[in-house]
This record gives C-alpha cells, sequence and structure tokens, in this order.
C-alpha cells in the first residue's frame, strides 16, 4: 500500500451525464453551495475508513464534507467522538473545527444523485476512486458500511462474492490482507425516524468494530 493521495474526482468529473447534468443544474440553483463531487474527511493514516452510499443534496453536496449539513451526520460524528476516532464538536457545517483522529469517512458514489439514488453503472465508474482511497491507507485496519449499498460497493471493491458475505446490521466480514468489514443500517433520518436504526444499535455496530481493529 501507498501513502500517497489517492485518485480523486475532479471539480467537474465528466464520468456521470446524469449526475453532471445534474450537478450543473444545482449550481444554477444554489451557486453558492459546494455542488461537487465531495472529498474524502480524515487523515490516510486512520485504521477505519467509514463508506456511506453518496453525498445528500442539502447535506454534504451543499458543505463540501461527508455527513455534514443534514441528520445522518449527527449521529455518526457523536459516535465516533464518543469512541475517541474524532475530537471538537459537530456542528453541521464544514468549518466547525471537528477534526479526525484514526477515522477517514467517504461514500461509494462521490457525486449526488437525483432522489439519492445512484445507478449501477454511476456506482461502476465511481470505483476506482474507492478502491484507490482503500489502497492509499497504510494503517488501514477496518472499513464501516453504512446501508447495504455501500456495503455491496466495498465488496466489489475487494473483488470479494457478495454471496459469501451478505449484509446484516452489525456483522463483521473478513477480508483479504487481515481487513475487517464492519456494517450498520444507514444513519439516515428515514432509519432514525422509522426505529429501523435507533442510537443504542449504531453505537453497537460501530463499537464492536472498532473493539475488532483495536
Amino acid at each position: 500500500m501507498t501513502a500517497c493521495n489517492p485518485q480523486a474526482p475532479g471539480g467537474d468529473c465528466p464520468r456521470c451525464p446524469r449526475l453532471v447534468a445534474y450537478r450543473l443544474a444545482l449550481r444554477g440553483d444554489f451557486p453558492e453551495w459546494a455542488n461537487a463531487p465531495v472529498p474524502s474527511f480524515g487523515p490516510l493514516g486512520a485504521r477505519l475508513l467509514v463508506v456511506g452510499l453518496a453525498p445528500g443534496v442539502r447535506g454534504a453536496n451543499r458543505t463540501g464534507r461527508p455527513f455534514t449539513g443534514d441528520y445522518a451526520g449527527d449521529l455518526l460524528y457523536a459516535t465516533l467522538t464518543d469512541l475517541g476516532l474524532m475530537t471538537g464538536v459537530f456542528d453541521r457545517r464544514a468549518d466547525d473545527g471537528l477534526t479526525p483522529i484514526d477515522v477517514r469517512i467517504t461514500n461509494a458514489v462521490r457525486c449526488v444523485p437525483p432522489e439519492n439514488k445512484p445507478t449501477g453503472p454511476e456506482q461502476v465508474a465511481c470505483r476506482p476512486f474507492l478502491a484507490a482511497e482503500i489502497a492509499a491507507m497504510p494503517a488501514l485496519r477496518g472499513i464501516l458500511a453504512l446501508g447495504r449499498v455501500a456495503h455491496e460497493a466495498v465488496l466489489r471493491t475487494l473483488g470479494q462474492p457478495l454471496k459469501a458475505h451478505p449484509f446484516a446490521h452489525g456483522a463483521l466480514h473478513p477480508m483479504p490482507g487481515g481487513l475487517l468489514l464492519g456494517e450498520s443500517y444507514h444513519c439516515s433520518r428515514y432509519n432514525q425516524n422509522t426505529g429501523r436504526l435507533t442510537d443504542p444499535m449504531f453505537r453497537e455496530a460501530v463499537t464492536r468494530l472498532v473493539e475488532a481493529i483495536s
């Protein structure tokens, strides 16, 4: 593995025509927003990589930082801070001073998709960036996938069969190279409001992975 900066999409990445069109439309409607592929957040030397699905239109797409600006980040960042992986106070702003210590956060798809649903080809187009992210983290021990789509994106990136590693909240899957893949239901507003994911459920799943790679 190399410690160099991973390959990342530029601000005007042309790979996905539908996402490009959506990005340009948002730039016209909300020129003050980031409206670009959202870069990863955290040090490359971290032991834990958190992988979400894609930026939210009024969250990371607006602020330019993963899981920042919408409901999902509240639980994620509070949990990571409580476990000592970050310092500072999350305030839904990219300039809130929150600092990752031993965790890096990214998304399987870097651009905001319409209705928060990236297509299969869009996921494939963005997969090289996730592969580069993983390869550039020399101390990486664990990957936390948020939701089934992120879980499957990680497996495909690592060349692992989906059937051998079915998604299950709180599960841990040994991966090649000594990596451990953990997973949770996505910490979206919908999952929290419907009770599919509670604070204790999420904290237990994350804690289990963090303790396993410590």
